[in-house]
Order: C-alpha cells, then sequence, then structure tokens
C-alpha cells in the first residue's frame, strides 16, 4: 500500500479537490492507497473537511494537531502515522504535481528506496524569493555537503527509511536534509511547480527566513565555525595595526588616531556580538533538545480505524 502524507494548515479548500484528485490519479492507476493530511493546527475549518472527507472515503485518514507545530513537524507525524508499504510526501496544495505520484511508485517497484521530487523550475517566484531560495539552498549544501539546489518535500520513501527518519532521537528536524542523509538506493523524477488552485501561500518572507536559519542550525554546525573566521579577522586587523602603530612609534611620527581607536572598538564589539548570538542559538537548540519535549502532540486521529482522542 502506499501511504499519501499531506501537512495541511489553513487549506479547508484544499482537502476535497486534493482527496478527489488523488482518488482519481491512484485509483485510476490501480494503486491501493491511503491519504493522510495532518492538520498542523489551522485557524480555519481544515479539520472539518477532513473529517467529512475521511467519512466519505475509506481511504482518508486524519491527524489533528494540539496546536501549530510546523511543517516538519507534521510531516514526522505523517511518516509515524503511515501504514504503507512506501510513503509520499507532498503539499497540501498540490503544487507538487500529483500525477508523478504514479511515476515515483512504479520507480519504487523497480527498487529504488527513495525517489526525489526534482524540480525543473520554480513557477512564478518574485525576484527577491527566488534570491533568497538559492542562497539558502547554497549554503545548505555546503554546510552538508549533498546537492540540494533543486530539492524540495516532495518525494517518495521506502519503508525501511521510513522506520530509519522515526528511529531518529533528535527534536529538531529537517526533513529535506536528512532523507538525503540516510542514504539508500535513489533515483530522481523532474517536475513543474503548479500554480495554486484555491487559498493563497502560507510562507511569508519572515516565516521563510526563520524556516531557513532554523533548518541550517538544526542541521549543521557551520554557523559555529563563522566565530572562528571572524576571531581570525580580527587577529589580523589587529597585527596589521600594531606593527603600523610600533613603525610609527619608532619613527616618532605617531598620531592621535581616535577615529581608527573608535572603529576597531566598533568593529571588534560587533564581531563578539554576533559571535555571541550564534554561540547563543545553539546553546538554545541544545536545550531544546535535552528538555526531550515531543515533536508534536496529536489530540485527534479520524478515518481508518474510527474517529477519538488520540491516547
Amino acid at each position: 500500500m502506499l501511504s499519501v502524507v499531506l501537512p495541511s494548515y489553513n487549506e479547508e479548500k484544499m482537502i476535497p479537490i486534493a482527496t478527489e484528485r488523488l482518488g482519481k490519479i491512484l485509483g485510476g492507476a490501480k494503486i491501493d492507497y491511503e491519504l493522510l493530511f495532518v492538520d498542523d493546527g489551522s485557524r480555519d475549518n481544515t479539520w472539518k473537511e477532513i473529517q467529512r472527507c475521511s467519512k466519505e472515503d475509506r481511504h482518508v485518514v486524519g491527524v489533528h494537531f494540539s496546536r501549530n507545530f510546523g511543517k516538519e513537524s507534521a510531516m514526522f507525524a505523517g511518516l509515524e502515522q503511515a501504514k504503507g508499504d512506501c510513503v509520499v510526501v507532498m503539499d497540501c496544495d498540490l503544487q507538487h504535481p500529483p500525477e508523478k505520484i504514479v511515476d515515483m511508485y512504479r520507480l519504487w517497484e523497480q527498487g529504488y528506496e527513495v525517489v526525489e521530487g526534482i524540480k525543473e523550475d520554480r513557477g512564478e517566484e518574485s525576484a527577491f524569493h527566488k534570491f533568497a531560495s538559492n542562497s539558502f539552498y547554497s549554503l545548505i549544501s555546503r554546510a552538508t555537503g549533498m546537492d540540494m539546489g533543486a530539492s524540495s518535500d516532495f518525494k517518495l520513501l521506502d519503508r525501511k527509511v521510513v522506520d530509519t527518519l522515526n528511529a531518529l532521537p533528535e527534536r529538531n528536524v529537517f526533513f529535506r536534509a536528512l532523507s538525503f542523509w540516510v542514504g539508500f538506493k535513489k533515483t530522481e523524477v523532474l517536475y513543474r511547480v503548479q500554480e495554486r488552485t484555491e487559498g493563497e501561500s502560507k510562507w511569508s518572507t519572515k516565516s521563510l527566513i526563520k524556516y531557513a536559519v532554523t533548518n541550517i542550525a538544526s542541521f549543521s554546525s557551520a554557523p559555529l565555525h563563522i566565530v572562528t573566521v571572524m576571531g581570525v579577522i580580527t587577529l589580523i586587523v589587529a597585527v596589521v595595526f600594531g606593527v603600523i602603530s610600533l613603525v610609527q612609534k619608532i619613527m616618532g611620527v605617531a598620531q592621535p588616531g581616535f577615529t581608527t581607536v573608535i572603529l576597531l572598538l566598533l568593529l571588534i564589539g560587533s564581531f563578539l556580538m554576533i559571535s555571541l548570538g550564534i554561540i547563543g542559538y545553539y546553546l538554545a537548540r541544545i536545550y531544546d533538545e535535552i528538555k526531550g519535549r515531543p515533536r508534536y502532540i496529536i489530540s485527534r486521529i479520524c478515518g481508518r480505524d474510527g474517529e477519538g482522542e488520540r491516547k
């Protein structure tokens, strides 16, 4: 059986559309499937739509969070609840083309354990959004040593890969990078990002920046090395100015140099504050990890075995 995990946040209009379209495509391809919608604490009627669809369609399963925990948590909740022999993760807004799921499934039948959805293009985006996305993927690719330039959350995972991801103990997770990191036999399917048919994007510039910072910190220690680089730069500047000052003193042409002193103090002070900020951020992430709180809390489940409270 194929499980399709669809993280959903304020997607009341897309739930019935996704259910119908995926049902036609997977049913037409003679693929046994379940649609696992994970409601990430939506503020609209997303959960009611999931409940309604689960009553009308036996393939629909709904998971409801007690509050908003974020997309990463929603994806991992879906992986833990999925019963399929393989699992596809995709966006509920159908910007990931559902037709490609059949291609992914056929490749899985051929023995591939991870089928990556690779973007041919990013669709219609602002110049700033494209620049920010390219910058983020460039940084994360260098930090992890893996080319993630065209990567996305749209991918198929074999059951053994899903079990491996579920067994990872860390709280702060980055699904896109972890699915690269675990390895296994991989192949790719190219796709074009589709336009939304209903609703609007939930990603603001602020949320994208937060997403980028969180995931870089959760998967890489590269920002910590920036502290060392800034320390080396400060040392070089200090040595250069120290040599200049000594030479001027010996030659008897030393100047008061008030402006230079102020600039050096500002430079060193800025480096120190940035360094403390980076170290403090990592300490906060460590603090979150050692508390051992769950990634998410499930309050309700509907479909499959009936509806009820999560114990």
